[in-house]
């Protein structure tokens, strides 16, 4: 079995974009990073979101220039998963004003590293509205190359946002 198999596009419920957006500005007016998880499946090299979590607890810290997230949240997201037949498929979190959208030195070294990951970053503590997919630092993690930052040409070829579907949501953490 191939724990990590190739993955060409992604298929991003426009609801999840939204909803992950929310959560991340109501960190974002404290001067804080925000970040959601996002679950799927994958199936003949795309990946499909399915589910967005949010993250409670003591189990994430978030701060102006990073979000931490203990493993024993993380063993949690990953049991709801199993449970649910899905995996983590991606993350998005926000940037402040001044850190732009490519991957900080800290999203390089503690962040998840497997084949196939998307990252995407989100401007402005997601503060901003108006923001869409291509305003955003769109990232995968390729073998033998570390995280790539997509081109607009290539999100427009690979991340199909979709108006109709919907989107779970997961709360993980206690409060």
């Amino acid at each position: 079995m191939n724990y990590f198999p190739k993955t060409n596009s992604w298929v991003i419920p426009e609801a999840a974009l939204k909803r992950s957006k929310d959560e991340m500005a109501v960190d974002g007016e404290q001067g804080n990073e925000g970040t959601c998880l996002w679950l799927g499946i994958k199936e003949n090299n795309v990946a499909k979101l399915t589910h967005v979590v949010l993250l409670r607890g003591d189990g994430v810290r978030k701060g102006p220039a990073n979000v931490e997230i203990s493993p024993e949240l993380m063993r949690e997201v990953h049991e709801k998963a199993r449970a649910l037949h899905v995996i983590l498929i991606g993350q998005i979190h926000s940037h402040g004003q001044y850190y732009g959208v490519d991957l900080s030195l800290t999203d390089h070294r503690y962040g998840v590293q497997v084949p196939y990951f998307l990252s995407i970053v989100y401007p402005d503590y997601a503060q901003t509205e108006s923001t869409t997919i291509i305003d955003c630092g769109v990232h995968i993690f390729l073998p033998r190359q570390g995280y790539v930052r997509l081109s607009e040409e290539d999100i427009a070829d690979r991340i199909l946002i979709t108006a109709a579907a919907e989107v779970e949501i997961l709360t993980v953490g206690k409060p």
